[in-house]
């Protein structure tokens, strides 16, 4: 990750300053930085030798993080990593642009591996993701938004990238096809459980552990899947209060709705369908030699259900 980080330092510069402070405002902000981890851990347990996988783990960050950038501003978001948002601090404009910045910067540093297989994966996830941001911008203030719905966002959102990192770090090793596509299903399973445990921080975390504000989904009429069980679920009294919420991101009613989802369930069964997904990544993998890096896939899959940020 030390090399990692010296070339998205290196890749970060640009003739024109704002584009420099606001990438590294939000580089330097940190975060878990999984998906390059995953990248490094899936090439190192096929027996990488060379050096291209710093640069991809490098490339999937910028990803990662031009759709942050985007992110914030479409959900209007203030806080994220415990910081304020670049939105927040430096306008809606300029941090739609500088996305646009790291996303041509990564196309650029893609060609500099001169793999067609892995442009085509790392496109194809860019443009994936792309979809998975619309699918959730006509979901949102939809309370009628079903399980199978908000799936498909959690598939295109946030697993594809993560399915992506698995994937080029397992072809750049020259893993077989059975390897690769094992490498994408653990990185698909991977970040599907992720965003589930997100889902449930969302109501039962705190702002401090999580690093942004609690009840954000709620405030954005976002109905990920303990709403939809509640919808589902709950009591006539409570399936209104929930459609109401949702349709004007009412977040005044916050408590009532944790304690309606707490109550009823909701919270228990996301948590429940990410320990599957976990799972499933986690039998993925098993059939890699043991090495400390599978070892260290195997831990990854356990910590994305057993976590508190």
């Amino acid at each position: 990750m030390s090399a990692v980080n010296q070339v998205i330092r290196q890749q970060l510069h640009s003739d024109v300053a704002l584009v420099n402070q606001i990438a590294e405002y939000i580089i330097s902000a940190g975060g878990k930085r999984i998906r390059p981890v995953l990248v490094l851990l899936v090439a190192n347990a096929h027996g990488y030798a060379g050096k291209h996988h710093h640069e991809l783990a490098a490339i999937v960050e910028f990803i990662h993080t031009a759709t942050l950038l985007h992110d914030d501003v479409v959900d209007e978001s203030s806080l994220r990593r415990g910081r304020e948002t670049a939105n927040a601090l430096f306008g809606n404009a300029a941090s739609v642009l500088v996305g646009d910045f790291l996303y041509s910067r990564a196309f650029q540093m893609m060609v500099s591996i001169n793999s067609m297989r892995v442009m085509r994966i790392l496109a194809d996830a860019t443009n994936v993701i792309a979809e998975g941001e619309v699918l959730q911008l006509l979901n949102m203030h939809d309370p009628d938004v079903t399980e199978d719905r908000y799936l498909q966002v959690i598939r295109s959102k946030t697993a594809k990238l993560f399915e992506a990192a698995a994937e080029i770090g397992a072809l750049i090793a020259g893993a077989s096809d059975e390897h690769i596509n094992a490498a994408a299903e653990y990185g698909r399973c991977l970040g599907t459980a992720f965003q589930l445990i997100d889902d449930v921080l969302d109501y039962s975390g705190n702002a401090e552990d999580i690093g942004k504000n609690v009840g954000d989904d709620l405030r954005e009429g976002k109905p990920t899947l303990p709403l939809i069980y509640l919808m589902k679920h709950g009591t006539d009294t409570e399936k209104e209060l929930v459609r109401l919420c949702i349709e004007h991101g009412d977040e005044s009613q916050f408590d009532a709705i944790l304690a309606a989802i707490t109550q009823s369930g909701a919270l228990d069964y996301t948590t429940k369908q990410a320990v599957i997904a976990s799972e499933r990544a986690a039998a993925a993998i098993r059939s890699l030699p043991d090495s400390r890096y599978k070892e260290a896939l195997l831990a990854l899959s356990h910590f994305a259900v057993y976590r508190n940020h």
